[in-house]
């Protein structure tokens, strides 16, 4: 029985240990900085106010910013990121979270009407998740349409194509008919396995000075490809 006891004990202090290294890893986990040099956040108001010039000096250089959501939701922060970003010395770009019971060109003005005429530095971006999103599961036919509808308007006003935010649970429902456009992906704590990336999300519970509480941390695959 004391054997016995002396196992439990033992088998107990090792599953604390992988745990506490598990935490440690996830905590700590951060792509090559030589592969991946630039390093980059995405916000919205869940970030409360930030402090920007902090966030520039503790090694991120570019920021995805929530300008919307849906056909009539403006992101309360997005004005004060949007500036501030801006002068801190940030590329900045706006993102727009589609849901599926809006049409994608109520969605699309809905966007545009928020970001403005100062189209920032990086490309716009649609954030294309089920999380939190509206309970129906469109078609596929259907929500391309909206989805081109949205991208319509968007790339005809901002002039360049838009990024394509997915979740993987979203890549694999749709990415048989999503338009080519480049892809902004969530790979949490390792390395996506399709190369066709450009940006990738990689910390869903990053820290950052000036920021208060976590953040999402990106690395950028080539800058060229979303500036040109």
């Amino acid at each position: 029985m004391r054997k016995f006891i002396r196992f439990i004990l033992c088998l107990a202090v090792v599953m604390a240990m992988a745990a506490g290294l598990g935490a440690v890893y996830v905590i700590l986990y951060e792509p090559s900085r030589t592969v991946h040099p630039m390093r980059g956040i995405d916000v919205s108001h869940h970030q409360k106010e930030i402090d920007w010039r902090k966030v520039a000096r503790d090694d991120v250089a570019f920021a995805f910013i929530k300008a919307s959501e849906g056909g009539d939701y403006r992101d309360t922060r997005f004005a004060a990121n949007w500036r501030e970003a801006q002068a801190a010395g940030l590329k900045v770009g706006a993102y727009h979270f589609f849901t599926f019971c809006r049409p994608g060109r109520d969605q699309a003005r809905n966007f545009l009407d928020a970001l403005g005429q100062d189209k920032g530095s990086l490309p716009a971006a649609l954030d294309l998740e089920f999380g939190g999103n509206c309970a129906t599961k469109p078609e596929p036919s259907a929500i391309r349409a909206e989805i081109d509808s949205f991208l319509a308007a968007v790339e005809e006003q901002t002039g360049r194509p838009a990024i394509l935010y997915v979740t993987p649970e979203f890549w694999d429902a749709y990415k048989d008919i999503l338009p080519r456009r480049p892809l902004w992906v969530r790979s949490l704590f390792r390395r996506p396995d399709d190369e066709q990336w450009s940006v990738w999300q990689y910390h869903n519970a990053g820290s950052v000075d000036g920021i208060v509480g976590q953040v999402d941390l990106n690395v950028i695959r080539d800058m060229a490809v979303l500036t040109r």
